[in-house]
């Protein structure tokens, strides 16, 4: 169960950074954008660290305190539990 938590995480985060990616790209050909609620699932959802760190490489959304803060939580928090099933699993 442990392995299908962390396999979640992993995907979830890499969506979620792709989305970051892709939302910049359309905010700067003034495309079709990513509507925020669904950038707030994926950090949910357990896409936190990737949608951290896709804000972070790509410089998005870096003005708005709630994504700043909030995808820092959630990025913690699923870290926290990688890093928590992974010493369950250690022992």
């Amino acid at each position: 169960m442990e392995q299908v938590i962390l396999i979640w995480i992993g995907v979830m985060s890499l969506w979620a950074f792709l989305a970051m990616g892709y939302d910049k790209r359309q905010a700067k050909r003034k495309g079709a954008r990513v509507p925020e609620k669904n950038l707030w699932l994926l950090a949910c959802i357990g896409g936190g660290i990737g949608a951290y760190l896709g804000m972070q490489i790509f410089r998005h959304k870096t003005r708005r305190t709630a994504f700043r803060v909030g995808f820092l939580m959630l990025g913690l928090i699923y870290v926290t539990v990688i890093f928590y099933l992974s010493r369950i699993n250690g022992q």
